[in-house]
């Protein structure tokens, strides 16, 4: 193999591990046997949540994932692989994969990394049910409205007693 070829699968080996190690969460999946419309689909779903899907060999995402110090993510690597980078929300790639699984069985997923750390198909599974960022926002909200708004009931409970008696 030449000096250049050489020189450049190392810089897209430099790139992927950047791009593990800068990823909130990342989700590799199996895709052999998705139509062409489906990958597509898949793609502008994940696009529009600002996930960056790309496949890559195998060979490349290994050495990425070992220069990376992701040990033991070097398995997941056989077959038709892709791989769902997020820097943003740890929860919408798997969110997204994991619902578009439900009516592609093609597509499977094979592990992944959640905030640096290698993660199993369980792991990433129960991400997925986790709900997404504007929705755990708003359940911290309610949360912290539930004290005002029991004290806001009680003084017009008092309000509408004093008046009843007056």
């Amino acid at each position: 193999m030449s000096e250049v070829a050489i020189a450049k699968k190392a810089a897209i080996v430099d790139e992927v591990s950047e791009k593990f190690s800068a990823a909130a969460s990342a989700v590799i999946v199996d895709y052999r046997g998705l139509t062409v419309d489906q990958v597509t689909r898949l793609r502008k779903q994940l696009r529009d949540a600002n996930v960056e899907m790309k496949v890559i060999k195998n060979s490349i995402l290994s050495r990425a994932a070992e220069k990376a110090g992701l040990e033991g993510l070097g398995e997941v690597f056989t077959g038709p692989t892709a791989v769902a980078f997020s820097n943003e929300d740890v929860v919408a790639p798997a969110k997204i994969i994991d619902e578009f699984s439900k009516e592609a069985d093609a597509l499977e997923i094979k592990g992944g990394i959640i905030e640096g750390k290698v993660a199993s198909i369980e792991e990433i599974t129960a991400l997925a049910k986790l709900p997404n960022r504007d929705g755990l926002l708003s359940m911290l909200l309610s949360v912290l409205q539930a004290p005002v708004r029991n004290v806001a009931y009680a003084v017009k409970a008092v309000a509408e007693k004093d008046e009843e008696v007056a």
